[in-house]
C-alpha cells in the first residue's frame, strides 16, 4: 500500500505568514524523510507562491485569505496555494523571467521562475476570482515505512 496523507491550512495574506507557510509545509513533509536540499527547495517554492499572493492577490487594504494544501502520495509531494484575489490577467506573461506588474516596488519578477527551478512541476490557473498554484516534487530519499 502506498503512503498517503494531507493537510490544509488557511491564513491571512500577510507577509508575516510567509514564514509560517514555509515551516508548516516543511514540518509536514518531514514524514517522507527528505534531504536538506529537498526540503529547502520546497520551502523556497512555497515562500515564492505565498509572497505572490500577499503582494498581488489583494491590492486593497483589506487582505483576504491564502489556502495552503499539502498532499503526500508515496514519494510525491503536491502543494496547492490558492487565493480569492483579483487574479492574474495574463498567466503566461506573469511566468516570464523578470516580468513584474509592480516595477515601482522594485519586484524582481522571478517568483514563478524560482518555483519552476526548485519543483518538478508548477501549474498556474487564474481568473477574476483568484489564483491557484499547484507544485509537485518527488522526494528521492523517501523512506517512510518502506511504502513510498
Amino acid at each position: 500500500m502506498k503512503y498517503s496523507n494531507f493537510m490544509e491550512v488557511t491564513f491571512k495574506a500577510l507577509s508575516v505568514n510567509e514564514g509560517f507557510a514555509r515551516v508548516c509545509v516543511a514540518s509536514f513533509c518531514v514524514q517522507l524523510n527528505p534531504s536538506v536540499d529537498e526540503i529547502t527547495d520546497i520551502k523556497t517554492a512555497v515562500s515564492e507562491a505565498v509572497t505572490n499572493c500577499v503582494v498581488h492577490a489583494y491590492p486593497n487594504a483589506i487582505k483576504g485569505d491564502i489556502t495552503l494544501r499539502c498532499e503526500l502520495e508515496g514519494d510525491l509531494v503536491s502543494i496547492t496555494i490558492s487565493d480569492r484575489g483579483v487574479g492574474i490577467k495574463d498567466v503566461e506573461k506573469a511566468r516570464e523571467p523578470f516580468y513584474t506588474s509592480k516595477p515601482s516596488e522594485e519586484r524582481s519578477g522571478m517568483g514563478f521562475t524560482v518555483m519552476e527551478s526548485f519543483m518538478d512541476s508548477v501549474d498556474v490557473s487564474s481568473n477574476s476570482f483568484g489564483t491557484t498554484v499547484k507544485m509537485t516534487k518527488r522526494i528521492a530519499t523517501c523512506e517512510v515505512a518502506k511504502e513510498c
